[in-house]
C-alpha cells in the first residue's frame, strides 16, 4: 500500500507539473498575442512609466551595492592566489570578464526576481483573490494587456539597465580593493582588463539579461494570475514566483552560455576564413 501511495503521489506530481507548464505556455502565448495585436496600447506611458520606475529605478541602490561588494569580495579572495604567481596585475581582467559575462547579469536578474518578482505576484494575486480581475473583464477591460504586458515590458527593458549598473559597480569594487588596498598600479588593472574583455562579452551579458527579464516578468505575472484563494495563496504565489524565476535564470544562463559561446566561435572562424 505504501508503494502504491508513493507511486500515486508521484504521478499526481508529474501531472500537476506538466499541467502547470501547459497553463504557463498558454498564458505566455496569450500575452504575446495581446502585445502583437496592440503594441502601442501595451506600451502606453500611463501604464508603462510607473512599472519602469518600480522595476528599474527603485532597484538601482540594491543592485549597485550588491555589485560593488561582489567585486570587492572577488578581489579580496583572489589577490593572494594571483600574488603567489606574480600575476596580481592581471587580477582585474579575470574578475571583470567574470562579472561582465556571468556574475553581473545573473546577479542583477536575481535581485530583480527577489525585489520585483514577488511583489508583482503578490499584487496581481491580491487582485485575483479580491475579484478585481473579474471586474475588469466584466467592464470589457483586458487584464493581460493592461496589467501584464506593461510589467513584462518593464522587466525586459530595465533588467539590462540594471545589469550595466551591476557590471560597472563590480568593476569599480574590484578596482578599489586591487589598487587602493593592495597597491596594484591602476594603469595595469585597466590595461589587462581591456585586453581580456572584448565587445562580445558585454553584448552576450546584456542579451542574457533581456531573456532573464522576460522570464521574471512572465513567471511572476503568471503566478499572480493563478494563485489560490486567501492570504496564504497570495504569499505562496509570491514565494513560488521568486523560486521559479531563480530556477529559470539559472537554466537560461546555462543554455545561453553554451549558445553564445558556440556562436562566438562560429563568428570568429567565419571572420578568419574571410580574412584568409
Amino acid at each position: 500500500m505504501v508503494v502504491v501511495a508513493s507511486i500515486s503521489r508521484f504521478g499526481w506530481l508529474v501531472y500537476d507539473t506538466v499541467s502547470g507548464f501547459g497553463n504557463f505556455v498558454t498564458f505566455v502565448w496569450a500575452v504575446s498575442v495581446r502585445f502583437a495585436a496592440h503594441p502601442i496600447r501595451c506600451m502606453k506611458w500611463s501604464l508603462l512609466g510607473p512599472q519602469l520606475f518600480s522595476v528599474g529605478v527603485a532597484s538601482i541602490p540594491v543592485v549597485a551595492i550588491t555589485g560593488a561588494f561582489i567585486g570587492m569580495i572577488l578581489a579580496l579572495e583572489g589577490f593572494e592566489q594571483f600574488a603567489s604567481l606574480g600575476q596580481e596585475s592581471r587580477l582585474g581582467s579575470v574578475i571583470n570578464i567574470s562579472v561582465i559575462k556571468q556574475i553581473g547579469p545573473v546577479l542583477a536578474a536575481v535581485m530583480v526576481a527577489g525585489r520585483v518578482g514577488g511583489a508583482l505576484a503578490a499584487e496581481l494575486g491580491t487582485m485575483a483573490v479580491t475579484e478585481q480581475l473579474d471586474a475588469m473583464r466584466a467592464m470589457d477591460a483586458d487584464p493581460l494587456r493592461i496589467l501584464v504586458a506593461p510589467r513584462v515590458i518593464a522587466c525586459v527593458v530595465m533588467t539590462p539597465m540594471l545589469t550595466i549598473y551591476s557590471d560597472l559597480l563590480g568593476a569599480w569594487g574590484a578596482w578599489f580593493i586591487t589598487v587602493k588596498v593592495f597597491g596594484v598600479a591602476s594603469v595595469d588593472y585597466w590595461f589587462f582588463t581591456a585586453q581580456a574583455v572584448d565587445w562580445w562579452d558585454p553584448t552576450s551579458g546584456l542579451l542574457k539579461s533581456i531573456a532573464f527579464g522576460g522570464a521574471i516578468g512572465l513567471i511572476s505575472c503568471y503566478k499572480g494570475f493563478s494563485c489560490s484563494a486567501g492570504a496564504a495563496g497570495v504569499g505562496r504565489a509570491a514565494t513560488d514566483a521568486f523560486v521559479a524565476s531563480f530556477l529559470a535564470i539559472i537554466l537560461l544562463n546555462l543554455v545561453l552560455a553554451e549558445f553564445f559561446g558556440s556562436l562566438y566561435t562560429l563568428l570568429a572562424n567565419d571572420s578568419t576564413s574571410f580574412i584568409q
